[in-house]
C-alpha cells in the first residue's frame, strides 16, 4: 500500500500539485487519470522519488519516502518495478540481457540464476524462444511484454506503469491490460498506472484517482464512473461519442 498525504509540488512558482490525498491499494490496479498537464505524471515521479515534494508525505507500507536517507531510498527502489511509456529497452542488448539488466545491477545472482529468472519472467508474459533476439527483431507488443518481464524481474512490491498502451493497437492494448492485472493479482503487487486510455480505465480500473488542474477531483472504481455526476470527470471520460453512448445506457 502507498499512502499520499497532503502532497504539494510547484515548479518555478507554478503550483502543479495541490493537497493530493489518496491510498494505492495492494493487489489492485490503481489508475491515475487526467488531461495532459493535469499533474498526473509529476505525481507519479514524486512517488518514485524522481521529484521531491514541497510538502506532504509518501508512505510505502509504513515507510515514509520523504524522510528516508539515500541508503534507505536505494533499498526501496529495489522493490519498485518500472514500465516506461515507450518500453525503454536497450537496443544493443538481447531480450534476455534486457530482462537480466536490473538483476546484474542490484543482485549477486550467478549467470545461471539470472537466466532462470529471465526465463521465468518471459514465460509469465507469454514469450518463449526470444531470449537471443534484439528488440529490433520483435513487434511493439512483444517489446512491451519484454519491458513488463524486466519490470518484474526483481520481484517488486510496487509496479509503476506510465501509459503502458502507448503506440499499441487496440487488440494488443487489451492483452497488455489483462497481463498487468493478472501479474498484479498473482504477485500481490501495488500497481500504479498513469493513463488516458479509456479502454484501460473501463477494463481494469479497480481504483481510480482523477487529477484536475493539480487537485484530486474524484476517486472511485470504473463502475463508479458510470454513475458519477462530477462534471470535470464526465467531460474527460465521456469525450468520445462511444463513451457518451455508454453513459446514457447506464
Amino acid at each position: 500500500m502507498i499512502e499520499l498525504k497532503n502532497i504539494y509540488k510547484s515548479f518555478g512558482g507554478k503550483e502543479i500539485l495541490n493537497d493530493i490525498n489518496a491510498v494505492m491499494q495492494t493487489g489492485m490496479t490503481n489508475l491515475i487519470i487526467g488531461t495532459s498537464g493535469s499533474g498526473k505524471t509529476v505525481l507519479q515521479k514524486c512517488m518514485v522519488g524522481l521529484f521531491e515534494v514541497d510538502k506532504g508525505e509518501i508512505v510505502f507500507d509504513g515507510n515514509n519516502l520523504t524522510s528516508m536517507s539515500q541508503e534507505e531510498r536505494k533499498e526501496l527502489r529495489q522493490q519498485i518495478g518500472m514500465l516506461f511509456q515507450g518500453g525503454a529497452l536497450f537496443d544493443s542488448l538481447t531480450v534476455e540481457q534486457n530482462v537480466t539488466f536490473p538483476l546484474s545491477m542490484f543482485t549477486n545472482l550467478s549467470i545461471a540464476e539470472k537466466r532462470d529468472r529471465a526465463n521465468f519472467c518471459l514465460q509469465r508474459v507469454n514469450l518463449e524462444n526470444v531470449n537471443k533476439l534484439l528488440p529490433s527483431a520483435i513487434s511493439g507488443g512483444m517489446k512491451k511484454r519484454v519491458a513488463i518481464a524486466r519490470a518484474i524481474a526483481m520481484n517488486p512490491k510496487y509496479l509503476f506503469c506510465d501509459e503502458p498502451n502507448s503506440g499499441l493497437d487496440p487488440k494488443t492494448s487489451i492483452l497488455i491490460d489483462e497481463l498487468i492485472k493478472e501479474i498484479t493479482e498473482e504477485f500481490n503487487i501495488t500497481t500504479i498506472i498513469n493513463t488516458h486510455d479509456m479502454n484501460t480505465v473501463m477494463s481494469i480500473g479497480e481504483k481510480i484517482l482523477f487529477i484536475y488542474k493539480g487537485k484530486k477531483f474524484w476517486e472511485g472504481s470504473n463502475d463508479d464512473i458510470m454513475k458519477s455526476d462530477n462534471q470535470e470527470l464526465n467531460d474527460f471520460v465521456f469525450a468520445s461519442r462511444w463513451m457518451k453512448a455508454m453513459k446514457k445506457h447506464y
